[in-house]
């Protein structure tokens, strides 16, 4: 690795880090700004109750020096217990919803990059074709659709009307329909992608006088062309992989899917500011370091390219 690389890595990671306490800054005051507080819906809490739990999570502090005391323990991935779930740990709670977030997002981002790959060299190497026309007008649709009325529908035709798969995201078989409605809109992404990027790269002059040297179509297509034409999709693929890994909170609410985003959603209506906290962090750390990773990546797809 030359130094250059190096360097440029070193500069993303100062970068990372200081994107993560930007969000962890913003997100702190903003939330402590929000009138009420976590303590507001608890039924018949006296005065002197509120005040003991507000002492014993530390809430009745001043706001900054709650703000130094929590990126200390930030730094060491402590973010306390939680408010609402008494008895938990909000690191537990984090990595409970990660072990079925990150199943279900990793085999929806693989399977929607295999398939996207694909299906857009297949139009693009089939340009103005019938197979190219259905792909493109099939992609459109799933791209236009938003992922809750996809997921809707899967629920509705396929739980509901003849009960192929079940609609609890929790049972065996429950990950199935989920992984199909995370995976549309990204593989019709990746599908639009590839085909544009590959139908420039085929138009290449390298690519003409490979043909003319007599390489054969397959290694032109694989070896040539569909190296080079990736590197759009890498793009793409760092922060969605983020995303979808780190689970979809419509997807995982609609199918009862016990994962990260449905713990993000219900520590944000029962205001537990730890787990809100917590899984803020988490999730912006992801995204911070699928970037990083897909900006590393395009070195090693083409050498050319210089990170700076």
């Amino acid at each position: 690795m030359n130094p250059k690389t190096v360097k440029y890595i070193l500069k993303r990671l100062v970068l990372a880090v200081f994107t993560i306490w930007v969000v962890i800054t913003i997100t702190f005051f903003v939330m402590h700004a929000i009138p009420g507080g976590p303590f507001l819906s608890e039924k018949a809490v006296s005065p002197a109750a509120q005040k003991a739990m507000e002492a014993k999570y530390g809430l009745d502090k001043p706001l900054f020096e709650q703000y130094v005391t929590y990126l200390k323990s930030a730094v060491r991935l402590d973010f306390g217990p939680s408010i609402k779930q008494r008895g938990r740990q909000v690191m537990n709670i984090i990595t409970d919803g990660m072990r079925t977030s990150a199943k279900l997002g990793l085999i929806a981002a693989f399977l929607a990059l295999f398939s996207g790959i694909v299906l857009g060299s297949a139009a693009a190497l089939r340009r103005n074709t019938l197979l190219d026309r259905i792909i493109m007008v099939i992609t459109t649709a799933f791209v236009s659709m938003p992922s809750f009325i996809m997921g809707s529908l899967l629920l509705i035709a396929f739980a509901v009307k003849i009960h192929l798969f079940p609609a609890n995201g929790a049972q065996a078989g429950g990950l199935v329909l989920p992984v199909v409605t995370l995976m549309l809109y990204p593989m019709s992404y990746i599908t639009r992608l590839t085909r544009s990027s590959m139908l420039d790269v085929l138009g290449q002059d390298y690519i003409r006088t490979a043909k003319a040297k007599g390489v054969s179509r397959i290694r032109t297509i694989f070896g040539h062309a569909l190296k080079n034409a990736l590197i759009p999709v890498i793009t793409y693929f760092g922060p969605m992989l983020a995303y979808i890994v780190t689970g979809s909170l419509v997807v995982e609410q609609i199918f009862a899917v016990p994962g990260i985003g449905r713990a993000f959603v219900q520590s944000i209506i029962n205001r537990d500011y730890t787990v809100i906290m917590g899984t803020t962090i988490i999730l912006a750390a992801l995204i911070v370091i699928m970037n990083l990773l897909s900006d590393i990546a395009y070195k090693i797809v083409d050498p050319r390219i210089t990170l700076e």
